[in-house]
């Protein structure tokens, strides 16, 4: 189920789907909540320089990257750059979504898909110039103004690298029936454990009959 390819030094990657409680809700909407502040790369290397076995971690993380940092696009700020967002459906063509547009432009982007069918989130990124720990892609569903659905899949900890990195979710099933049809605003993330945002981006995804 989990059909994920290419992980560059993709370290206690766990492919488990996260469907969040009421306890998590609470702390996920706390508007009081501040993560705690981003360490460098020099940092991650320095700390517990001691300990052994997290230092071979930390090198396994870094791997060509030695102690200089990987940058895949210089005029790109962030550590995790998205590519682009694909829904995959069994039997018929990928629908894409390309990420490296603007952000306003992304959001006028409409996906379609037909009630009951299997699909599956893969999404494509980079990670550059420090490690990421504890990544997780985060998804949150609106109809209406009204959120009904969130997940969350945590994808592990990366290491800067030139390597594209393929992410792929866990086969999902669209709802079925004239009440689940219509338009649907999609919020997607990418968070770490801290509740760090690396990037994030706006989609709309259409649930029809059929698909034509």
């Amino acid at each position: 189920m989990n059909n994920q390819k290419n992980e560059p030094r993709a370290i206690m990657a766990e492919q488990e789907e996260v469907h969040q409680g009421a306890g998590d809700e609470e702390q996920d909407d706390n508007p009081n909540y501040k993560p705690p502040a981003q360490k460098s790369l020099a940092e991650i290397l320095q700390q517990d320089a001691e300990d052994e076995s997290l230092r071979k971690y930390k090198e396994a993380l870094l791997g060509k990257a030695g102690g200089e940092p990987i940058v895949v696009d210089p005029n790109y700020p962030g550590k995790v750059k998205v590519m682009k967002l694909i829904i995959l459906v069994e039997g018929r063509d990928d629908l894409q979504l390309d990420l490296t547009l603007p952000k306003e432009e992304i959001k006028k982007r409409k996906i379609i898909l037909k009630e009951g069918c299997k699909y599956r989130v893969r999404i494509q990124f980079y990670v550059q110039r420090d490690i990421v720990t504890g990544l997780k892609y985060e998804q949150k569903l609106y109809r209406k103004g009204i959120r009904v659905e969130k997940d969350s899949h945590m994808m592990g900890s990366y290491g800067p690298s030139t390597d594209l990195i393929t992410y792929t979710a866990p086969e999902d099933e669209t709802p079925s029936g004239l009440i689940a049809r219509g338009e649907y605003k999609v919020e997607s993330r990418f968070i770490d454990d801290d509740k760090n945002c690396y990037t994030e981006w706006e989609w709309n995804l259409t649930l029809k009959k059929d698909w034509d």
